[in-house]
């Protein structure tokens, strides 16, 4: 059986608690792996991405935060690039053109306002 992202709404607005190893990977690009639980009002996506991958410039309609946890992504943005480091957050307003490549092995969260079942990269 196919597993699914964990869906919140699904379970009916009680608390619901996930691990994220126990949730269903996709890669939706080369050297990038994710992980995604979504509610009703906002999504939260545990992503690993492999020193070397690089997402094309894209937007959407989400507002987006972008937490790294560890590593170090370099992004391009219409005011120029900016390494985005473990510790760091990175706010990308709706449809703000955005592209990045990993600098080294990195993880990040990144968590979308509203939630959608594709991002800019399931698009490609």
């Amino acid at each position: 059986m196919k597993r699914r992202p964990l869906r919140c709404e699904q379970v009916h607005m009680h608390p619901t608690r996930a691990r994220w190893t126990d949730l269903p990977a996709d890669s939706p690009m080369p050297l990038l792996e994710r992980r995604r639980v979504i509610g009703s009002q906002c999504m939260i996506s545990h992503v690993t991405l492999t020193k070397g991958c690089t997402v094309p410039s894209h937007t959407h309609a989400n507002e987006q935060m972008v937490c790294v946890l560890s590593g170090c992504l370099r992004f391009t943005l219409a005011s120029g690039t900016t390494d985005v480091r473990a510790g760091e957050v990175l706010y990308l307003p709706p449809h703000a053109p955005h592209a990045a490549v990993a600098l080294e092995d990195t993880t990040v969260l990144d968590v979308f306002a509203p939630p959608s079942a594709t991002t800019g990269i399931d698009r490609r």
